[in-house]
């Protein structure tokens, strides 16, 4: 039940702003998920959660919640000047260098732009792996990131 709960908190964090821990036990409950403040403390202390100042939202350690961004590709642009550091690309599927550590707040915020253009991203330690729908919507990819790296 534990690592069912906590992967729905993430879930819920990643989905919309959550501001307290009251709103969080409701939006559990709402799936069905029943669980004591004490108990969401604990997976709020073990999951590394975070409250941004910017937006008084929890966050997973390390990213950049939409709220706090303004969202979309406004928050994608921050993180690909400040993540991204190689673009490589085989047909469809596009590759993305990061320094030790950084590469799930890059894949996290490709993720949250929801670009049509993106069927998934698979994050290492310093590696993301980008699956595009077509090497042609690849190949735009690459050169619109490009384009953001630089500024």
């Amino acid at each position: 039940m534990k690592p069912f709960r906590q992967a729905a908190i993430l879930e819920l964090i990643d989905r919309e702003p959550v501001h307290s821990q009251e709103v969080l036990r409701a939006r559990l409950r709402g799936r069905g998920i029943d669980v004591t403040q004490a108990t969401l403390s604990r997976d709020i202390k073990e999951l590394g959660l975070v409250k941004q100042a910017s937006d008084g939202a929890y966050h997973r350690p390390g990213t950049v919640g939409p709220a706090a961004t303004g969202g979309g590709d406004g928050a994608l642009r921050r993180a690909v000047a400040e993540y991204l550091r190689g673009v490589d690309r085989s047909q469809q599927l596009v590759v993305l260098r990061t320094d030790a550590g950084q590469a799930q707040a890059l894949a996290i915020a490709l993720d949250r732009a929801r670009s049509s253009e993106i069927v998934g991203t698979i994050a290492g330690d310093d590696t993301v792996l980008v699956v595009v729908r077509d090497h042609r919507r690849a190949a735009a990819l690459v050169k619109r990131l490009e384009q953001m790296a630089r500024g």
